[in-house]
């Protein structure tokens, strides 16, 4: 936890300093109001007192108690402040490394588990301090304070005092030692509360279509019930806590008053009006001590839990990034060509390399295609262009440089990239299609209807009622699968890269649109390069060339006539869906 709250600015420690400042004031004030409480009942008890002096005492246990009111405030205020400042930071550094890490660290951890460090794991260290810096420091500086101005009252005040608070921790740590073990689970239980309902929400559709509500209903039921016994176990534990401590206050105040009576009894009538100010003082003072534990114990209840979250936070944070930037900004030699030289990858922990020894080079203006099977590895090699994941052996080359030694951004602005699941981002049509930056300034109006146009968008856009001020639902939900391929293959041809990489998107396609997109597209992206991973031999027949991919293996590289003649696998799968005679005519 000490390791997050190094992230504190200047601002936020100096303003910590001014809180323990006021904090102590607070302290100081709140223990001199016993001091004039002790002399009000001497005055009291003392013939010939005047009514003015005790009057006197009075106002300045009021003064105390209203400039103790007043540095309360001001702390609260000043750790208020650290709190909302700190958590606003680590949420965006969370978000920041998880924009940042690789996709193989990504997966590492679940997307619902990701969303509780970024929301409820914060939001209980936010709570540690905004309570916690004013607990952790006025409870012991009002303990110790408290017993030095005790410690000469009486032994047998404070030996009862000493066994009380002896009482008061055993019961504390043990209630800790019970609970604390639970808190990991604690917070594991809400991922698994986060991970049910993000998957109800987005497989709504196909729930219903199934019946599967009951089941979804028993299964989230299941884990929330589990949530809910793991807390009333803790909440069970904890409200032991709070009536064992009163009791033991109350208990305490009765003794002393007990040992007093006895105390004064046997005092001379000269010491009876000084032995009873000293046991007002002293049960004052002992009850601010057991307040002081009182206070500790509501640390004690939240720094497990809070401890639990740091940790969590802080494996986020710690995650190193496998895949390195690189530093080449710079202009290059070649423009637009991709060339992959013996490459051969595996996933991390994996025993098995999904591609081996892949060769090939693609020029300025060419369009190579990557067909095969089901697994055979089209989408990885694709992923591996814009370094989503790493070559485990051999390079690859954009432009003549390898891809490991340019800087992200400028690896990225070459690249217009349409991923296999088209992604929608909650805005309009123009936001969904102008997004993202590319060292260039952003698409004009007239841009993006151009690049709506080619990807055979602008028909629907227009037939909807704000056209492309339309408003899109977040992940798209309320246009169709093709609708949003389309929009997905724009937002590319807006950005106007040297290379378009195109991962099987043009499958939620008709026959008819396909054909439309893949011409337009030919004319418009003829000085690009485009890499396109497809299903269909339709799509790709056209291409310049075409990489057939079996179990992770180059089995045949060359245009679409020159494979159905010499290779068996892409000849296959081209009378898996065509007809002799339409490949012989095509």
């Amino acid at each position: 936890m000490l390791k997050l709250f190094k992230n504190l600015t200047k601002k936020e420690w100096l303003f910590a300093i001014f809180c323990i400042i006021l904090i102590v004031g607070q302290i100081w004030l709140e223990l001199k109001i016993p001091d004039y409480m002790s002399e009000i009942t001497v005055l009291v008890q003392t013939e010939g007192s005047k009514m003015s002096d005790i009057v006197l005492n009075g106002g300045y246990m009021v003064l105390c108690a209203l400039g103790s009111l007043i540095f309360a405030i001001g702390a609260g205020y000043f750790a208020a402040y650290i709190a909302s400042e700190f958590s606003k930071n680590t949420r965006k550094q969370i978000f920041d490394k998880v924009q940042n890490i690789d996709t193989e660290e990504v997966k590492n951890f679940q997307t619902s588990s990701l969303i509780t460090r970024t929301t409820n794991d914060v939001t209980q260290i936010e709570m540690l301090l905004a309570m916690g810096l004013q607990l952790l420091v006025k409870a012991p500086i009002t303990a110790v304070w408290a017993i030095t101005k005790i410690l000469n009252k009486g032994w047998q005040w404070s030996a009862i005092t000493g066994i009380a608070v002896v009482i008061m921790l055993s019961i504390i740590i043990t209630l800790m030692a019970i609970v604390i073990p639970r808190f990991k689970l604690v917070q594991k239980l809400i991922d698994k509360i986060n991970g049910l309902t993000r998957e109800n929400l987005t497989g709504i559709r196909v729930v219903r279509a199934f019946n599967a509500e009951k089941y979804q209903e028993e299964k989230f039921d299941k884990a929330n019930q589990n949530l809910t016994d793991m807390q009333l176990f803790n909440q069970k534990k904890f409200a032991i806590m709070m009536p064992v401590m009163y009791l033991i206050m109350y208990g305490l105040t009765l003794s002393i008053y007990f040992i007093g009576a006895g105390l004064i009894e046997n005092s001379v009538l000269a010491d009876k009006i000084t032995v009873f100010g000293n046991m007002i003082v002293f049960s004052s003072y002992a009850m601010q001590v057991i307040m002081s534990f009182l206070m500790l114990a509501m640390i004690f209840m939240m720094i497990p839990r809070a401890s639990v979250s740091a940790k969590r936070i802080n494996e986020v944070l710690d995650t190193k990034q496998k895949i390195l930037p690189g530093t080449f900004d710079g202009e290059t030699k070649e423009k637009g060509t991709v060339e992959f030289k013996n490459v051969s990858f595996k996933y991390p922990d994996a025993d098995e390399y999904v591609l081996e020894n892949i060769s090939f080079k693609v020029n300025k203006g060419e369009t190579i295609a990557f067909i095969g099977s089901t697994g055979s590895g089209k989408s990885t090699l694709i992923n591996l262009v814009p370094r989503f994941y790493d070559a485990t052996e051999g390079e690859i080359l954009i432009d003549g440089i390898n891809v490991k030694e340019y800087k992200p951004e400028t690896l990225n602005n070459k690249l217009g990239y349409v991923p296999q699941k088209a992604v929608m981002f909650a805005g309009t049509v123009n936001y969904n299609i102008s997004y993202g930056e590319n060292g260039k300034p952003k698409p004009t109006e007239v841009k993006i209807k151009e690049a709506a146009k080619v990807a055979q968008a602008a028909e629907f856009i227009e037939k909807m009622d704000k056209k492309y001020k339309t408003h899109i639902a977040q992940g798209g939900t309320n246009v169709s699968g093709g609708q949003k391929q389309r929009l997905a293959i724009a937002r590319a041809i807006a950005k106007d890269p040297e290379i378009y990489i195109f991962d099987d998107s043009f499958s939620a396609l008709d026959y008819k649109t396909d054909a439309t997109l893949r011409k337009e597209l030919k004319k418009y992206t003829k000085n690009a390069t485009s890499l396109i991973v497809a299903q269909r031999i339709g799509t790709i027949m056209n291409a310049d060339k075409i990489v057939v991919l079996d179990s992770g293996k180059c089995v045949g590289i060359g245009t679409h006539k020159e494979l159905l003649k010499n290779c068996a696998v892409y000849k296959e799968i081209a009378l898996s869906q065509l007809s002799k005679e339409e490949l012989e005519n095509a």
